[in-house]
């Protein structure tokens, strides 16, 4: 699906990033994985709203996916 594909997408950008030699190359991944986390969090609302996620899940699962775009944010400050 094409959320399974957003969310995979977070952690193997974060982890190919982390791979590379340089700050810069990290940096560039992480904006992709921040971009995957708010198409993410994209998807979701549509779900949400087409009734597939109920209310409690949908609330912790977008605070989640809020909590993990602000330790991207923080990874990209850190460098």
């Amino acid at each position: 699906s094409q959320m399974r594909r957003a969310a995979v997408s977070i952690v193997s950008n974060i982890a190919e990033g982390a791979g590379r030699n340089s700050n810069r190359d990290f940096l560039r991944f992480l904006a992709i994985a921040k971009g995957s986390a708010y198409e993410l969090e994209t998807q979701l609302i549509i779900s949400h709203k087409l009734a597939f996620v109920n209310d409690s899940d949908a609330k912790i699962l977008q605070g989640e996916l809020v909590e993990i775009q602000k330790m991207i944010s923080g990874l990209q400050r850190s460098l």
